[in-house]
Formats: structure tokens, C-alpha cells, sequence
């Protein structure tokens, strides 16, 4: 890999932009940051030898939407051709599953929820809400400003389900009687690395970067330390 400090952490520091609303990828743990996501921020930031600077975000669009003004130089984001324009990505690290939580007696399988009639709740900008944007044709699809957000929405009432990522929404609605979480996956979230576009040149940097860290095992005792379920690593 080439000598990535200047371009990645010109004030010294890699400021890494961590979604907070992905469970899949990140937990927080009293204060501290678990999981892939943040595991291979520090792993980066200690290969090209700064201190890692945390930059938080509750949903993906928040991130891309930040992208082009300096605030993060590297960040984790769900692969889509709607987001090229701002970021580039790498290869794919993990694959995510995201699925729906509905009502008790709702839908048993996500091809039902696109229905007349039903609604949807998700967060804009995020992967699963960029393929409801191409998919769903029926159903009414309302946004909030984050997968938490949506959430809270969906467990006050509103909706007849919550698109998500499947450890999310397990999280969240696990064992409640109130939510089902569908066995069935709604679409799988190629999950990268992602630079502002104007960086799209170190691009290959990062593949090298992260084929050694699936190579070496760093990627699989990440995800196994951080207990987050529905992961898979692409070969």
C-alpha cells in the first residue's frame, strides 16, 4: 500500500465516518466503539501510523450526504450506483442481509409487504430504502431521518412494517410481542469502504487493504468478537 497518511489524515488524525444505526457493523458498548466497522478503522489508522478520530453519524445518508465537505476521509457504507457521484467504493468486505419487522399477524414474507394499503417505514438514504425506491410499487414508503428514527416511529404504531438491517431490527424487536422480524431477507447489502469521489485514485489501496485483513482472519474474529449475526464474507 502507498504512503496513504497525507491523503487520508492531512491534520494528522484518520477521521473515519462510523454509522451508528448499523448494528450489523457497529455496537456501542458503554461509551466504546465495537464491531468490523470500527475494528478496521483502527486497523487502517495504525497501518498508516495516525490516531483514529471517530466521526459519528446515525444513518447512512448522513454520511454520504457529508462526504463532499471534508468532515471524514474514509468511511463504511452499503454499495450503490446512487451514491457514485459522491463516493467511491472499495470491494465489499461483508454482505448484510436487511429484511422488514411487522405486525403479529402481518406479512410472512417481504414479497407481501409491497401490498395496497400497507406502509413502510425506512431511512432515507440507506441501502434497503435505495432498493424500496426501485421495488416497491405498491406499498406507501415512509422515511425517517434514521434507521433509529424509523424505529421509534414503527413502535409507537405508526406503519405496518420497518425495513432494516436484519441485526438491527433484531436488536430492536427481538422477543417483543409487538414486532415480528422476517425470516426471509428483503435484499443483501454489499457492505465497502468508501472515500469522497475526489479521492476515487487510492480506491485499489483500499482492496489491498482489506484483502489482507480477510486474508490474515482480521475480518472474521472482528465480526466474532463483535457477536453481530447475518454477516458473510465475500471471497
Amino acid at each position: 500500500m502507498r504512503d496513504l497518511r497525507g491523503v487520508l489524515a492531512p491534520s494528522g488524525r484518520l477521521r473515519a465516518a462510523i454509522n451508528t444505526g448499523n448494528k450489523a457493523l457497529v455496537q456501542e458498548d458503554g461509551g466504546r466503539l465495537r464491531g468490523v466497522g470500527p475494528a478496521l478503522a483502527g486497523r487502517l489508522a495504525e497501518e498508516i501510523g495516525v490516531p483514529l478520530e471517530p466521526v459519528l453519524y446515525p444513518g447512512a445518508g448522513k454520511v454520504v450526504d457529508a462526504a463532499a465537505g471534508g468532515a471524514w476521509s474514509v468511511a463504511f457504507l452499503a454499495v450503490d450506483p446512487a451514491r457514485a457521484d459522491r463516493v467511491a467504493f472499495s470491494r465489499p468486505y461483508v454482505t448484510i442481509d436487511t429484511t422488514y419487522a411487522v405486525r403479529p399477524g402481518g406479512p410472512a414474507t417481504p414479497a407481501f409487504v409491497d401490498a395496497p394499503g400497507m406502509t413502510i417505514l425506512s431511512a432515507a438514504g440507506s441501502a434497503y430504502d435505495l432498493h424500496l425506491d426501485k421495488t416497491i410499487r405498491h406499498a406507501t414508503v415512509v422515511r425517517a431521518d434514521s434507521p433509529g428514527a424509523s424505529m421509534d416511529r414503527f413502535a409507537a404504531g405508526e406503519g405496518d412494517a420497518v425495513a432494516g438491517v436484519r441485526a438491527t431490527l433484531t436488536a430492536r424487536f427481538g422477543g417483543s410481542e409487538d414486532a415480528v422480524v422476517l425470516a426471509e431477507a428483503l435484499a443483501s447489502a454489499h457492505q465497502a469502504m468508501a472515500v469522497p469521489a475526489a479521492l476515487a485514485e487510492i480506491v485499489p489501496d483500499l482492496d489491498g487493504f482489506l484483502t489482507r485483513a480477510r486474508v490474515d482472519g482480521f475480518i472474521h474474529q472482528a465480526i466474532a468478537a463483535s457477536g453481530a449475526r447475518g454477516l458473510t464474507i465475500p471471497d
